[in-house]
C-alpha cells in the first residue's frame, strides 16, 4: 500500500520564540508548533501538567444529581452495584470507583457481562439477577448510554440507575437518575474525549469535593486511571494527558499488587505508554476476549501479591491462546479476501462460522491497516452473527451503521470502531448496502498519510536533542511520536531479521553512520542494495547496548532518493 508523505506547515518564527522562551530545543519546539500547542499557558501545561490542571467535575452533565444520590446511598448503606465493560477501560473503571466507594463505607458490588454469552452493555437478564440480589442502585461505567430499554427495566424492578459513559449517545438518552456523558448534546464540560475510566475518576473527584476529602483520596488511583485511559486509545491531550502523565509516575511506583505483577510479566525496561499499550493492555483484554473477565478485575482488586502473581500467570496463558486464535482467523480472513477479490471493494465485510467473536475486533484492525479500507468481521453461531468493525480516517463507521440499521439487531461504538449483531439471513444485504455507503464516500481515494514533523540531517541529531523529545511523552492518539525525514542516505549495510520479517540498515551521511530498524519492513531487503541512496522517514530512538547509548532511527517508510 502506497503511503503519502505530508509535511506539517511549521511557523519557523513561532518555533524559535517557543524554543527561546521555554529553553527547549528547536526540534522539540517544532513538534509543539506542529501539534498547535503555541500559547504560553498551553505549552506550560503540556510539558509539565499538574494536579491543578484538572477541570471542574461539576461542569459535567448530571454530576450533581449523581453525587447526591451516591452520598445518600453511603448514608443509608444501600446495596450498590457497578456495572462495567470487559475491556481494560471497563475493568479499570470498576476498580477505581469500587475501591473509592468502599473506602467511603458503601456496600458495593460489581457486574461484568461475559463477552461471549452476553455481549457488550446492559442486558435484562443481568439486571433481573442484580435486582434479585437486593441491589437498589446501579452505576454503569464505560457503558449504558445506549441502554434505554434496560434502564427502564431496572426502574420497573425498583432500582435506580446512574449512567457514566463516554460513548456516543443515541437520539434519546436513557431515563436514568443521572446520565454523565460529555458527548451529550447539552454538554458544557470543556473536554469530551475522556475514557470511561476518566469519567469514573471525575465522579470520584466530585464526590471527594462534596465530602471535603483530601485530594490524595482520589488522586491515589491515577495509576489505574492512567492504564485504562492509555489502553482505550483516546486522544492523549488536555485532561487525558494530565491523567496519563501524572498516572505513569504512579504506575512506576505503584502500590497495586496486580499492576506490579503485570509490569513484571510485560518485561519492559521502562514504564511509558508503550508499556501500557503493548505490555499490560493485551493481557487484560485477553481475559474479556476469552471469557474470563472476572480474572482481570480480581487482579486489580487484590491486595495479595501471591494471588496477583497467580492470576497474572492465567492472564499470560489467556493471551497466548488469544494470539494463536487471532493468527488463525487472520490467515483465514486473508484467504477469503483473496478468493472473493474483496480487496477490489471499497469496504471489506466477511463472515465465518468458526471464528471467535472475542478476537475478531483485533483481526478487523489488522485487515483495515493492511488494505486501508473500513472492515467488518462477523462470526456466526447458528442463525446469529456478532461482528466488529474498524475504520479509516474520514469514514464514520458508526454513522454508516446508522444508515443500514434495518439489517442489524444491535450496534454501537464510534467513528473508528463498532460492534454489531445481525441475523445470518441479513448478512448479504447488509454487506451490499454497506459497500454502497463506502462507494458513495469514495474510500478508494483514501491513502494512508504519514505526517512529517521536520526534515533533519545527522548533524541535527544528538543524544541530548533526542532525549529532549521525551518531554512530549506519553505518546498516543492525537499526540503521536514525532516523525522526521532524512534525505540522501547511502545504504552502508542491509539485512533482514526474524526470518525476513524486519529490516536492519546502517545508513551513511558523508562520514557519519547511523543504525536504522524497520519493523515489518523485511520485504525491502530484496528491493534495495548497498550503495543505494534513499530517503527515510522515522522516529528517533535511544538504543542502549552494553551500557553505551546511541541514536537509531525506527523507520516507518523508505523511498529511493531522486
Amino acid at each position: 500500500m502506497n503511503k503519502k508523505w505530508e509535511f506539517y506547515n511549521s511557523d519557523i518564527d513561532k518555533v524559535k520564540e517557543i524554543s527561546e522562551k521555554f529553553n527547549i530545543s528547536e526540534l522539540l519546539a517544532t513538534v509543539l508548533v506542529n501539534r498547535e500547542i503555541v500559547e504560553d499557558e498551553d505549552v506550560k501545561i503540556f510539558l509539565n501538567p499538574t494536579r491543578n490542571n484538572f477541570h471542574d467535575p461539576y461542569l459535567m452533565p448530571d454530576m450533581k444529581q449523581a453525587v447526591d444520590r451516591i452520598i445518600e446511598a453511603i448514608t443509608k448503606k444501600e446495596k450498590t452495584i457497578i456495572y462495567g465493560d470487559y475491556d481494560v477501560d471497563g475493568i479499570t473503571s470498576i476498580t477505581v470507583l469500587s475501591k473509592f466507594l468502599k473506602e467511603r463505607g458503601l456496600d458495593v458490588g460489581s457486574y461484568i457481562p461475559n463477552r461471549l454469552n452476553e455481549g457488550y452493555g446492559l442486558n435484562k437478564t443481568a439486571i433481573k439477577q442484580i435486582a434479585d440480589e437486593g441491589y437498589k442502585l446501579i452505576i454503569t461505567v464505560d457503558c449504558g448510554i445506549s441502554g434505554t430499554e434496560e434502564v427502564d427495566y431496572a426502574y420497573s424492578l425498583g432500582m435506580e440507575v446512574i449512567v457514566t459513559d463516554h460513548h456516543e449517545p443515541l437520539e434519546v438518552l436513557p431515563k436514568a437518575l443521572a446520565v454523565i456523558d460529555c458527548k451529550r448534546k447539552d454538554n458544557k464540560y470543556p473536554f469530551n474525549s475522556l475514557a470511561g475510566v476518566g469519567v469514573a475518576f471525575k465522579l470520584t473527584q466530585a464526590i471527594g469535593i462534596k465530602l471535603g476529602l483530601e485530594e490524595k483520596e482520589y488522586l491515589k488511583f491515577l495509576d489505574i486511571v492512567c492504564i485504562g485511559t492509555i489502553s482505550d486509545i483516546v486522544p492523549l491531550v488536555d485532561e487525558n494527558r494530565v491523567i496519563a502523565k501524572l498516572g505513569l509516575k504512579l504506575v512506576e511506583d505503584t502500590r497495586s499488587p496486580g499492576v506490579k505483577a503485570l509490569l513484571i510479566a510485560a518485561g519492559y525496561k521502562e514504564v511509558n505508554s508503550n508499556t501500557v499499550s503493548f505490555g499490560i493492555a493485551p493481557r487484560i483484554n485477553a481475559c474479556g476476549r476469552m471469557g474470563h473477565e472476572r480474572d482481570a478485575l480480581d487482579l486489580f482488586l487484590t491486595e495479595n501479591i501471591n494471588q496477583a502473581n497467580k492470576i497474572t500467570q492465567n492472564l499470560n496463558e489467556y493471551n497466548r491462546k488469544r494470539q494463536d486464535i487471532e493468527k488463525r482467523i487472520f490467515d483465514e480472513a486473508i484467504s477469503k479476501i483473496e478468493q472473493e477479490n474483496l480487496d477490489k471493494n471499497n469496504s471489506i465485510v466477511i463472515g465465518s462460522e468458526n471464528w471467535h467473536h472475542g478476537v475478531i475486533g483485533i483481526v478487523a484492525s489488522k485487515i483495515t491497516e493492511l488494505y486501508f479500507k473500513p472492515s467488518i468481521l462477523v462470526c456466526f453461531e447458528g442463525e446469529d452473527g456478532k461482528g466488529s468493525g474498524r475504520s479509516i480516517p474520514g469514514f464514520d463507521l458508526h454513522a454508516a451503521l446508522c444508515s443500514v440499521s434495518e439489517y442489524l439487531e444491535k450496534y454501537g461504538g464510534h467513528e473508528m470502531a463498532v460492534g454489531l449483531s445481525l441475523k445470518k439471513d441479513k448478512f448479504e444485504d447488509f454487506r451490499n448496502e454497506f459497500e454502497k455507503i463506502a462507494q458513495e464516500a469514495h474510500t478508494e481515494e483514501a491513502v494512508s498519510v504519514i505526517k512529517i514533523d521536520k526534515e533533519i540531517n545527522l548533524k541535527d541529531i544528538t543524544l541530548e536533542s533526542v532525549k529532549s523529545l521525551k518531554l512530549l511523552e506519553p505518546f498516543g492518539e492525537a499526540n503521536k511520536t514525532p516523525i522526521f525525514i532524512y534525505r540522501n542516505f547511502r545504504i552502508d549495510s542491509i539485512r533482514a531479521l526474524s526470518e525476513g520479517k524486519h529490516l536492519k540498515l546502517t545508513l551513511k551521511d558523508e562520514n557519519t553512520i547511523i543504525n536504522a530498524i524497520g519493523f515489518n519492513m523485511g520485504k525491502y531487503s530484496e528491493e534495495y542494495l548497498i550503495g543505494d541512496k534513499i530517503d527515510v522517514i522515522g522516529v528517533l530512538e535511544i538504543n542502549s547496548f552494553n551500557g553505551v547509548e546511541s541514536v537509531q532511527i525506527n523507520m516507518k517508510d523508505i523511498r529511493k532518493s531522486y
